[in-house]
């Protein structure tokens, strides 16, 4: 039985759930996916993996991840966040890094609501003077 280390992530409506344990390679998995295969661009996968890459003190982990809600985007800033929590109870002294590099503040960005009468949250209908 292995020990590992879990953690939540979110951003906007994305919420990562991860699974981290010590690995001889490291490897992020993604809803059953590496994590290229998930996220499609090497973007959004780099932006998923960039907690480990910034944490240089960080050993090498498997990672495993579940993520629901939101779009890729969101999703991929959502396993950040949760690699990024689960980096610092792994390991204290690289909390430092990564609040330096903000991926352990949840982004509280998220869509504005639609108010009565308007097209959506701030947009209004083209107005006609006759």
């Amino acid at each position: 039985m292995t020990s590992f280390i879990t953690a939540v992530g979110r951003r906007k409506t994305a919420i990562a759930t991860v699974r981290m344990s010590v690995a001889p390679k490291s490897s992020v998995t993604v809803n059953g996916k590496a994590a290229k295969d998930y996220f499609k661009t090497d973007l959004r996968a780099l932006i998923a993996e960039e907690a480990l890459a910034k944490a240089e003190s960080a050993e090498s982990y498997q990672v495993t991840a579940h993520v629901e809600g939101g779009g890729i985007a969101a999703q991929a800033d959502a396993v950040r966040h949760a690699i990024s929590r689960a980096l610092v109870k792994a390991e204290p002294n690289t909390r430092k890094a990564l609040k330096a590099a903000t991926f352990l503040k949840r982004d509280p960005r998220a869509k504005e609501r639609k108010k009565p009468g308007l097209v959506k949250a701030r947009k209004a209908k083209q107005w006609s003077k006759r």
